[in-house]
């Protein structure tokens, strides 16, 4: 059998390693000049590969349609991608959240072992391969269509498997071909939205942002609001960092990710409905922590209130919180009434930022939406409309939190779709 496997990303690659049992001859169609272009740049060029929690957790971290991937999470697991990258020589770390890295830190290493194992299985690679077509008889797949170097080419195909991405990172080639492609088959696609995406905020809340740009807070405690119905949309631990434009970071990016699934979010954002809440000292109760503070203003009695925080805050946070705290920043610390104390102390428990948007598609870590799971198999990552068409990895409407989940929904899915599962 020939397996034409289109996109060279790690479902791709893990598809076409999957397909190559049994004898198939098996071809791989990218067209980048490289593979795992967008793999290189995972977890800063880190590459989270996966996450230590067991399997059966991984559900609840996909809130784009968890459930479609019972069997394909079955199928190829966390545990079966750290020993295939071990089998290369490619030993792993835990980190922080569950998160697992490659020793090394380089996510190159984890792009080699990927390519030695397509080597080995005797792959046939095309890079510079622009694919343009699935051609079909009798709703079953025929030919793949193709341009390279300017010439118009087709391969023969018993099955094909389109893991071409999303549209986030357009530069890595993720441009939405494989929506076009499965669209001209009968496919339904989904809306198409960023998910894993910063932030942005307008205002007050923005002039904020910016004055605290590029500090990093770690162990904080986030909550994002909907004031409307005072109701709890989605809360984390972790780290987060302000920008230019708003907020981002991994528990923002999470975050994303239930937000761009709320009803009528969009008028929400626009009214300014949706609050962030930041618990700059999650570990101290309000009670110890106005203890702290008092010990903290017994200790700077002297000094002006502006000058007393230096031990308590990063130092890019002390002018908003004054600005928040109206309290006058040349007050004395001895002349600090108890009232005002108490108000800076339920301010440090919940710092407010209003989110008023998302940023960019194209600077989503992850896209939400594409090929409706209603048309495909569960089972074998099969199309339900064309014989011998399968979907691997992002293309699929299936997306997660960070912390990995993404990436093993790559390769589950790539090996769910080249294995010959009945």
């Amino acid at each position: 059998m020939r397996v034409v496997v289109i996109g060279g990303g790690p479902a791709g690659m893990m598809a076409a390693i999957s397909a190559s049992q049994n004898n198939n001859e098996v071809w791989l169609l990218e067209k980048n000049n490289k593979l795992g272009k967008k793999l290189l740049i995972t977890g800063k060029g880190r590459c989270n590969i996966t996450s230590s929690l067991d399997m059966k957790n991984f559900i609840s971290n996909v809130p784009g349609n968890g459930k479609f991937l019972y069997s394909a999470f079955d199928n190829y697991t966390n545990i079966d991608i750290i020993n295939f990258l071990k089998k290369h020589g490619v030993n792993v770390k835990e980190e922080r959240g569950n998160r697992i890295f490659p020793t090394s830190d380089k996510s190159v290493d984890v792009l080699s072992a990927f390519e030695k194992e397509l080597k080995n299985k005797n792959i046939k690679i095309k890079f510079n391969a622009k694919v343009t077509d699935i051609e079909t008889k009798d709703n079953e797949v025929k030919y793949v269509k193709y341009e390279e170097e300017g010439k118009q080419k087709s391969i023969e195909a018993d099955k094909v498997i389109l893991a071409t991405g999303g549209k986030t990172y357009p530069q890595t080639g993720s441009t939405g071909d494989g929506y076009e492609m499965a669209k001209r088959l009968g496919h339904t696609i989904t809306e198409i939205k960023p998910s894993l995406v910063p932030l942005t905020t307008s205002g007050v809340s923005l002039e904020l942002c910016k004055e605290m740009q590029g500090l990093s807070l770690k162990n904080v405690s986030i909550k994002i609001m909907d004031t409307s119905k005072n109701k709890l949309i989605y809360e984390d631990f972790g780290e987060m960092l302000f920008t230019h434009f708003g907020i981002s970071g991994p528990t923002i990016l999470s975050a994303s990710a239930h937000l761009i699934r709320y009803k009528n979010i969009d008028s929400l954002l626009k009214e300014q409905k949706i609050k962030l809440i930041i618990d700059l000292k999650p570990a101290l109760s309000l009670e110890k922590l106005d203890a702290r503070v008092q010990r903290d203003f017994l200790d700077n009695k002297n000094k002006e209130f502006k000058n007393s925080l230096n031990n308590l805050l990063p130092q890019k946070l002390i002018s908003p919180i004054i600005q928040l705290s109206e309290i006058d920043g040349n007050e004395k610390v001895n002349e600090i009434t108890k009232e005002k104390r108490l108000r800076l102390v339920k301010l440090l428990k919940n710092f407010t930022i209003a989110i008023t948007g998302f940023r960019p598609l194209e600077e989503g870590i992850v896209t939400s939406g594409g090929i409706s799971i209603k048309e495909i198999n569960p089972k074998t990552m099969e199309s339900k409309l064309v014989k011998g068409l399968f979907f691997a990895g992002e293309i699929i409407d299936v997306d997660a939190y960070t912390g990995g989940f993404n990436l093993q929904i790559a390769y589950s899915t790539g090996y769910t779709a080249g294995s010959e599962i009945q």
